[in-house]
């Protein structure tokens, strides 16, 4: 029966705690091209509940170590030889983790939120272990990567490798997926809702038992997959999830170029635009237009390029803009209720009041708004009401916040602009 990585023969010696010292030490001078540097080397080291946080083991040698329980929280591992290492029970959130080999390890009941995983290998592996010179080869395998119960929400698993993997039980949720492969992974009863699968490959995964609730399967490969019992309601396919925009009484760029009218002439001329329910994916020349004051109830906006865009008092409440680009975007007054903004490209857009030639004031709101990984860096959200949106993990450094309104809003993970004042932050506007 093939070995986990737990059960492989071979002694690990511990480390004390002056001689890890002296291998991070010599490590980061080795990371600088400084004098005296040295790669880590610690494999086959016993490394169990050792406090790693924060620490930068970039390129580092781990094969086989024992981290069982340790604390690499925030840590840098990006590139690092972690093959067949026990990692079971490591808090490994916030870690980078890219390009790292993974292959044979174990990460069983381990919290990964959060973590960068670009294109990590996860798949299985082997180790081999010569005694003796004189003695034959004895090898252990190390037939998958064991994830079960492993916490991977609002990981990035971009391109990573994951073909055969265990992941019973697996927490994927909100996790960045494009381009993962997860040929014949074992996803029984995992979590992947709103995960972002677009290009992956779950070619005979067994995904009996798994929740893809709001789940991007987007060219999503999916042949020859066990899918009994899985839930995919409301996940979105290359498919129309909405109106198709063909069924629109007049062409798209035409109805386009009146609203801009409308816009332009202060209701004077052309027509207001209502897009509610519709699925805008297959529509283009969206960046840069005058857009204000339009209606998209619902509509589906996922990962279109909409740059530059003026939606100023727009209504787009329940609106899917998950992953879409509206960098340095007039959003002021909008109407984002309820949207799903999850990695949204927001950086310095204005979503400040908008003040209206009758005096009134209308604040920007994203009440109950779904932005998790959202970028808001440089983005003006003065006097936005964001009562219990969720921005765990979003990206707020150099927002300005002054005034804005987050009672219950969810700020884990968050990257706070030190210009807010800590009072502020969940007791709404003063």
């Amino acid at each position: 029966m093939p070995a986990s990585p737990a059960s492989i023969l071979r002694t690990r010696r511990p480390v004390s705690q002056g001689e890890l010292e002296e291998v991070l030490r010599r490590h980061e001078l080795f990371q600088a091209a400084r004098p005296g540097g040295q790669r880590a080397s610690l494999a086959y080291r016993d490394l169990t509940g050792r406090n790693l946080a924060d620490r930068n083991l970039a390129d580092a040698d781990l094969t086989a170590a024992f981290l069982c329980d340790a604390n690499l929280a925030s840590a840098n591992l990006a590139g690092a030889n972690l093959f067949g290492c026990n990692l079971a029970r490591a808090n490994m959130r916030g870690a980078s983790l890219a390009r790292a080999d993974l292959r044979g390890a174990c990460l069983r009941e381990a919290d990964l939120t959060g973590a960068n995983l670009f294109d990590a290998d996860l798949r299985d592996g082997r180790i081999a272990l010569r005694r003796h010179d004189r003695e034959p080869e004895a090898t252990a395998e190390i037939s998958n990567t064991e994830l079960s119960g492993a916490n991977m929400a609002n990981a990035n698993l971009t391109q990573a490798r994951l073909d055969g993997s265990v992941a019973l039980h697996t927490d994927f949720t909100d996790a960045m997926m494009r381009g993962c492969k997860l040929v014949r992974a074992d996803l029984r009863n995992a979590r992947l809702n709103g995960a972002n699968l677009e290009d992956a490959d779950l070619s005979g995964a067994d995904l009996r038992g798994a929740s893809l609730r709001g789940a991007v399967l987007i060219h999503t490969i999916l042949a020859e997959a066990h899918s009994n019992d899985a839930d995919f309601s409301g996940a979105l396919t290359h498919g129309n999830a909405g109106r198709d925009v063909a069924a629109l009484p007049e062409s798209f760029v035409d109805l386009l170029l009146r609203h801009e009218r409308w816009v332009a002439s202060d209701g004077r001329d052309g027509a207001p635009l209502d897009v509610s329910g519709f699925d805008l994916r297959s529509a283009s020349g969206l960046t840069g237009r005058r857009l204000s004051a339009l209606v998209g109830y619902h509509a589906i906006l996922y990962g279109m390029n909409l740059e530059g865009i003026a939606l100023q008092a727009a209504q787009l409440e329940g609106a899917d803009l998950r992953a879409s680009h509206l960098a340095n975007s007039d959003l002021r007054g909008i109407n984002l209720r309820q949207a799903r903004l999850n990695h949204a490209d927001l950086r310095d857009c204005n979503f400040g009041p908008l003040l209206l030639a009758d005096g009134r004031v209308i604040s920007s709101a994203l009440d109950g708004a779904d932005a998790r990984q959202a970028d808001f860096r440089g983005a003006n959200l003065q006097r936005a009401v964001l009562r219990g949106a969720n921005l765990a993990g979003a990206l707020l450094e150099g927002a300005q916040l002054d005034g804005a309104d987050l009672t219950h809003a969810n700020l884990a993970g968050t990257f706070k602009s030190p210009s807010v004042s800590p009072l502020a932050i969940g007791t709404g506007p003063r």
